[in-house]
C-alpha cells in the first residue's frame, strides 16, 4: 500500500476505529504542540473550538459515537496531520499548509479557510465512503448525519470569520484577501464532497478506477487550497 493509499482506502466492514475519547484527546495533543500563530494550528484552533462548543448541543466529535459520521471525519483529519508531523506524505489537499504554515505573507483567515477546504472537500467524501462501507449502506442513509455535520462545518465556517477576518476599517474592497475569501463557498465544496461520495460508493469492486477518482479529488481539492494560500501582503 502506497502512502497516498493508506490515506484514501475505504474501511472495509468490522474495521477498528478509534473511540471518541481518543480522537478528543488526539486533537488535544496536536492544539498545544504548535506556536502560536502557526498556519496549521490557526485552523486546528478554530476547528478543536467549534467541536467543543457544539458538544453540548448533541453535535461535534464528543458526543458522537465511535464510528459515525462525525468520528470518521476527524480521524481522515487527523491521519493527516500525523503523516505530516512523521515527515511522511499526507494528503495532496494538505499538503500545501505545512510548508505555508509560518509565511508572513498568508494571513490567518486563509490558512484557516485552507484547512476547511481541504477537510470539506477530501476528507469528508471520504469520511462518507468510509461509513458506508463499514455499514455496507448507501449515502443517502447518511443524509441526517451528513446534515449534522453540515451544521458543524457551517458553525466552523462562522467562527473563521468572525474571529480571524479583518473588518471593514483594515480592509479595502479591493484588497486581494476580500477578492479570495467571497470565491470560496462552503455549500458548493459540501455538494460536490456528496457527489463524490457517490461516485466512490458506485466504483467498489473497481479498486483502480476508485483510487483514480480518489486521486483526482485530492487533486482538485488541492489547487484550491494552493489558491486560498495566495499570499496577500
Amino acid at each position: 500500500m502506497t502512502q497516498i493509499e493508506q490515506f484514501t482506502e475505504p474501511a472495509g466492514p468490522g474495521t477498528r476505529v478509534a473511540g471518541v475519547g481518543t480522537v478528543r484527546e488526539r486533537m488535544r495533543a496536536f492544539h498545544r504542540r504548535w506556536p502560536p500563530g502557526d498556519g496549521v494550528g490557526v485552523f486546528h484552533e478554530a476547528y478543536l473550538t467549534t467541536v467543543r462548543g457544539s458538544s453540548g448541543h448533541g453535535g461535534g466529535v464528543p458526543r458522537a459515537a465511535a464510528g459515525t459520521l462525525e468520528v470518521r471525519l476527524a480521524e481522515r483529519y487527523l491521519a493527516a496531520l500525523d503523516a505530516a508531523e512523521a515527515g511522511g506524505r499526507p494528503p495532496e489537499c494538505w499538503r500545501p499548509l505545512f510548508p505555508y504554515r509560518r509565511h508572513p505573507g498568508v494571513r490567518p483567515v486563509q490558512f484557516a479557510l485552507a484547512g476547511l477546504h481541504a477537510h470539506v472537500a477530501h476528507d469528508l467524501a471520504l469520511a462518507v465512503a468510509d461509513v458506508c462501507c463499514t455499514r455496507d449502506c448507501e449515502p443517502a442513509a447518511l443524509e441526517g448525519e451528513f446534515d449534522r455535520v453540515g451544521d458543524l462545518l457551517a458553525s466552523l465556517e462562522e467562527r473563521i470569520h468572525d474571529d480571524l477576518m479583518p473588518g471593514p476599517d483594515l480592509l479595502r474592497i479591493a484588497d486581494p484577501l476580500t477578492h479570495l475569501v467571497s470565491s470560496w463557498s462552503l455549500e458548493r465544496a459540501r455538494e460536490a464532497a456528496w457527489s463524490a461520495a457517490g461516485v466512490l460508493r458506485r466504483l467498489r469492486g473497481f479498486s483502480s478506477q476508485a483510487e483514480e477518482f480518489r486521486r483526482q479529488t485530492d487533486a482538485g481539492a488541492g489547487l484550491v487550497v494552493r489558491f486560498l494560500l495566495t499570499p496577500c501582503r
